[in-house]
């Protein structure tokens, strides 16, 4: 027996013993785990779970033991995550720490950046928020605004963020900062703070789904120390554009599926149910096709995240996700439109008697869909990276 058979065995042997049953069935919204400092656990065996998976390191499966992640190469992580479908195991974990702050660390940030954060992040004990976007600086993010004055011993913040996920949940932020006001790009620095400090308030913002997920985040005279920095001073827009790969192929990955709300229904389910069938399977032929063609799609993309995301490892093209981020958002849209198609009128409800909670979902996610092709740099940003960086095509 190879070593990877033997780390299947024993991979498998583990999450059988120690997954709880409620944890092997599709995750309502409200039983999702962010875990942070005074983390919210609908179900108690949420809690055992990530406590379970965080001792392994499970996680964060790559990243270094010492840090507390799991330690595994690319091989047995793929092994844990083929294990961990087959008995349909819930992630433990949603976070932007474990997303996008993380990998970032591992690579540019110091040894007390590491020790001090990325312990946390794997736990879960510590809920991160991106503040990035202003008011006056979306799509053109290096105009941003937000000034951070050198006192000596700290930085004094002043401004204001927009679309801040989660803020007003949040416990730390990973932030960009104007540092320098000579140069548009070159004057921006990458700070850490916690949301707790002095100055700092939040409002959430309504979307047209009903839900507020996302904030206006305002920083008034906030006091950061000086060790907070990230990288060099003025050097943060090349840890920025960094941390939106690493942003940009989370969010591609909604185009399989895996937004919360929606994940679990199957189109080809869903139309059975709602059309019906015949003796050729979904008893409409055209509806029948665009699932089709839905399905095998996914399954190409599916290929094509697992190729990107080793080459990634492997140093590879550094522009990939620019184009995952823009299909998977264009497929994920699709893919709600198709749920809508499935439901018909069962689709039109938004709240009350006659529709079940699963038809609500559909509709709510069908409309927090369109925001995929904004937020992370909107479809004609990375259209524009595609056609710059990797067609090099002329201005």
């Amino acid at each position: 027996m190879s070593s990877l058979d033997q780390f299947r065995d024993e991979t498998r042997s583990w999450l059988e013993a120690n997954c709880p049953d409620s944890m092997r069935t599709p995750m309502p919204e409200e039983e999702t785990v962010w875990g942070g400092r005074n983390p919210v656990f609908v179900n108690p065996d949420s809690q055992l779970w990530l406590e379970r998976m965080a001792e392994k390191g499970w996680t964060a499966p790559i990243w270094p033991k010492e840090y507390g992640g799991g330690g595994l190469d690319n091989s047995e992580a793929r092994v844990l995550q083929h294990e961990m479908a087959r008995l349909k195991c819930r992630s433990p974990l949603f976070s932007f720490g474990l997303w996008m702050l993380g990998p970032v660390l591992l690579e540019v940030g110091n040894e007390a950046h590491k020790q001090e954060h990325l312990p946390k992040i794997v736990a879960g004990q510590i809920r991160w928020c991106q503040g990035y976007s202003e008011p006056g600086a979306g799509s053109d993010l290096a105009g941003l605004q937000t000034k951070a004055e050198d006192r000596g011993d700290h930085y004094l913040i002043n401004g204001q963020k927009v679309w801040t996920s989660y803020a007003d949940k949040a416990d730390w932020i990973f932030c960009l900062v104007r540092t320098d006001t000579a140069k548009k790009h070159e004057g921006i620095s990458f700070l850490l703070f916690d949301m707790a400090s002095e100055g700092v308030t939040t409002r959430p913002i309504k979307l047209i789904s009903g839900s507020s997920p996302f904030c206006e985040t305002f920083f008034d005279n906030v006091h950061v120390p000086k060790e907070n920095l990230v990288g060099k001073l003025n050097g943060g827009w090349d840890i920025a554009k960094r941390l939106l790969q690493h942003e940009r192929t989370m969010i591609s990955s909604m185009g399989m599926g895996s937004a919360i709300g929606s994940s679990e229904l199957s189109l080809d389910g869903l139309a059975k149910e709602y059309v019906g069938v015949d003796n050729r399977g979904i008893a409409d032929a055209v509806l029948r096709d665009e699932i089709a063609r839905q399905e095998i799609n996914s399954r190409c993309f599916a290929a094509t995240l697992r190729r990107a995301g080793e080459e990634a490892k492997a140093g590879g093209p550094g522009h990939t996700s620019a184009m995952l981020k823009y299909y998977g958002t264009e497929h994920n849209k699709r893919r709600m439109e198709l749920m809508m198609k499935c439901v018909g009128f069962q689709g039109l409800g938004w709240e009350g008697e006659g529709f079940d909670d699963d038809e609500l979902n559909i509709t709510r996610g069908w409309l927090r869909s369109k925001g995929n092709s904004i937020e992370g740099g909107t479809s004609e940003v990375q259209l524009n990276i595609i056609a710059k960086r990797v067609l090099g095509l002329p201005d």
